[in-house]
């Protein structure tokens, strides 16, 4: 079992790794700030429409392909090589996947492959799929 689905939009470079730090009664309080509170909305508007009836359960294969629109002199197709990173990028991908219904936690995430390069058409590319489902185990191609 698996969806796959193609999220049109310009990709976010706001990463689960800009959040406000402040101090409260001398203990360190983290935040979603303004702009991450945006980019996080943003993102479950896109991904509402794709989540499935019921939260996936056990191991999930996930596939993500970042397609940044192309600017100056990259063309389409080329690697992106700069931020942000692929993990930070992730990282809000997969919070805002779970608080949808994706799949129950995202530790059952056991695989992921994950791309980011210049596109003439930008977007977000998305395959999730039941590893067990698709693949008896270290069947899965490389």
């Amino acid at each position: 079992m698996g969806i796959s689905f193609f999220l049109p939009m310009k990709p976010p470079t706001v990463t689960h790794q800009e959040q406000g730090i402040t101090v409260r009664k001398g203990k360190p309080i983290v935040y979603d700030t303004p702009e991450l509170k945006r980019t996080r909305s943003m993102l479950e508007a896109h991904l509402a429409k794709f989540r499935p009836d019921t939260p996936m359960d056990g191991p999930i294969g996930l596939m993500v392909k970042w397609c940044f629109p192309v600017t100056g002199t990259h063309r389409d197709g080329q690697w992106k090589v700069t931020r942000p990173d692929t993990d930070n990028l992730q990282k809000l991908l997969k919070d805002v996947m779970t608080k949808l219904g994706f799949w129950k936690d995202d530790a059952q995430v056991c695989q992921e492959r994950v791309e980011k390069f210049w596109a003439e058409l930008p977007g977000i590319f998305i395959w999730v799929h039941d590893l067990e489902d698709a693949y008896g185990p270290n069947e899965y191609p490389s």
